[in-house]
């Protein structure tokens, strides 16, 4: 006799799963990271490498020593993203002994200690981050300058675009933001000369030297439906929109485009910001969580002690996701909302 066996709607398969989005993911990070190679070169290359291979290994390890009746989940490419995205948030010149202690902490801590994907509560690749920053701070901002190709990981470094900003401010001193390159070479990635002197420019972290490649990464993520606009557009535009006010009282701050193409606001803004666990399930949260990660960018790379804020901004907003989707939840079909 056939058992039948009634679960609960929906009965329609969209055909998404797991699986398919991470990879999604990991393709629209392609563009981005062919530009890491090109612009940094064999760096880039050993540093992704080391943080996908250490991140995966981590998972498999935990996964099967240590949680023993979890079901195994190395293959669903989440450990994979977890390891690009990491890399994409370290320079390239960093010793790679530290790029496995980061694997280890964002696997290990921050995934696997809360029961592994869909249980943690912050972001596990910028958790990793934000661990590294503190406890390597002189190793994880020194930042190559972009155009030293496939020569050798130890090489000339300088300022990013964003330190000149935050010296700016303390200098008070807005000719300062003169020197800045300018909004096509910070969309295109070219944001030092070929050339490199004392006045060479660092490009940052791996994954966000090239706004370009990200933006084709946002377009082919919004294609596929692995995400919505919300939560990018709700940042954009209200960095956008605060930034642009702090400069117009205040020429001393940089503006809203410079705000925008510099650092990891759009890498963090399109890939990780819109972590599926990490972020509000509504649309209404979703845009309440993008505004507040907005604002907090531009008030911490403003006034804080740090010149990027992103990273920090999405921590802690990750903090209140719960929160967020406690407040917004959507109405049952059917119900009667008393008043």
């Amino acid at each position: 006799m056939n058992k039948l066996t009634i679960s609960l709607s929906p009965h329609v398969h969209s055909g998404d799963s797991v699986k398919s989005n991470m990879f999604g993911v990991c393709i629209a990070l392609v563009p981005a990271m062919i530009c890491s190679f090109v612009f940094f070169g064999l760096g880039a290359i050993a540093v992704t490498a080391v943080s996908v291979a250490s991140c995966v290994f981590f998972e498999w390890a935990i996964g099967k020593y240590m949680l023993k009746n979890a079901k195994p989940t190395v293959t669903d490419g989440s450990a994979i993203l977890t390891g690009m995205l990491l890399a994409f948030n370290m320079p390239s010149n960093i010793p790679l002994w530290i790029v496995v202690i980061g694997a280890l902490f964002a696997i290990g801590v921050v995934k696997m200690t809360f029961g592994g994907l869909g249980c943690n509560l912050f972001n596990p690749a910028l958790a990793g981050r934000a661990f590294l920053l503190i406890s390597f701070p002189v190793q994880m901002t020194s930042w190559p300058v972009v155009g030293q190709g496939f020569t050798t990981i130890d090489g000339t470094t300088g300022a990013t675009p964003l330190a000149l900003m935050k010296a700016a401010i303390k200098a008070k001193d807005a000719s300062m933001l003169q020197d800045l390159p300018s909004a096509w070479d910070m969309l295109i990635g070219n944001t030092s000369s070929s050339v490199f002197g004392e006045g060479a420019m660092g490009g940052g972290c791996i994954g966000e030297v090239c706004a370009l490649a990200i933006i084709i990464g946002l377009i082919y993520m919004l294609a596929r439906k692995i995400i919505t606009w919300h939560i990018p557009v709700a940042i954009f535009a209200t960095v956008a929109v605060f930034s642009g006010l702090l400069h117009l009282a205040n020429p001393i701050y940089a503006g809203p485009v410079e705000q925008l193409l510099s650092g990891g606001l759009m890498l963090g803004a399109v890939f990780m910001a819109t972590d599926y666990v990490t972020s509000p399930m509504s649309k209404k949260g979703q845009l309440i969580y993008g505004v507040a990660i907005g604002f907090l960018t531009v008030v911490i790379r403003t006034w804080g002690a740090y010149p990027e804020g992103m990273s920090f901004a999405i921590l802690i907003m990750n903090a209140f996701t719960p929160l967020i989707n406690n407040y917004c939840k959507p109405t049952r079909f059917g119900e009667v909302v008393k008043k």
